[in-house]
């Protein structure tokens, strides 16, 4: 019973040594947060609670590099054209992603636009469970055909009217997976030679 007693005040003493005065409630708030840090890291739902308590996302840094359930698929965008003699091109891939190069290590606004051409595609791939024709009305539809018909004519492709985009899931470097072809655009005018068309009408 006295060595409970002796170990009892051995920990009292050990903590007011520590934790008191202004320096020790400086070290019980940084053991705190890094307590917090660690248990904010596991992939676990029930630590999401402690990143809950940082309102402002500036305590509990976030250092999970890899996400609890990493991607196993790339997506890659094919296009088709039509041209004014009805012939239909082979489907071609389309490089969202370009190629890196030194000074993007310092500077790289580009990134956010390849992002943003597949957040705009996942939000299309939510809405595909009520068809297309309601997806195709989606402001993220209208932006990704704007994206391609842009490309198309920055490409300088001659008497190109119309054309078509897919979305395609695949392994990436495993063979052995069949791509899989989540949606195909239907066909899509080229609304410039549209606009000329309208204008000659009216001439």
């Amino acid at each position: 019973m006295s060595s409970a007693r002796a170990l009892s005040r051995t920990g009292r003493e050990l903590l007011a040594r520590h934790f008191a005065g202004q320096a020790g409630t400086v070290r019980l708030l940084a053991g705190l947060v890094l307590l917090g840090t660690v248990c904010s890291q596991h992939p676990s739902p029930a630590f999401s609670r402690v990143l809950r308590l940082d309102v402002l996302n500036v305590v509990f840094p976030n250092w999970r590099f890899f996400a609890p359930n990493p991607a196993q698929h790339d997506l890659q965008f094919y296009c088709r054209t039509l041209d004014e003699a009805g012939r239909t091109s082979e489907w071609f891939p389309v490089e969202v992603i370009q190629g890196r190069t030194p000074r993007q290590i310092l500077w790289f606004p580009e990134r956010r636009a390849e992002k943003a051409v597949f957040d705009l595609a996942t939000e299309v791939l939510r809405h595909l469970d009520k068809g297309l024709s309601r997806a195709g009305t989606l402001p993220g539809y209208r932006m990704l055909r704007a994206y391609f018909e842009a490309g198309i004519a920055r490409s300088g492709a001659a008497a190109v009217k119309g054309f078509q985009f897919t979305l395609v899931r695949n392994a990436g470097y495993d063979d052995a997976e069949e791509p899989e072809i989540l949606f195909v655009s239907p066909y899509t005018p080229m609304r410039g030679r549209v606009a000329a068309a309208a204008e000659g009408g009216r001439a």
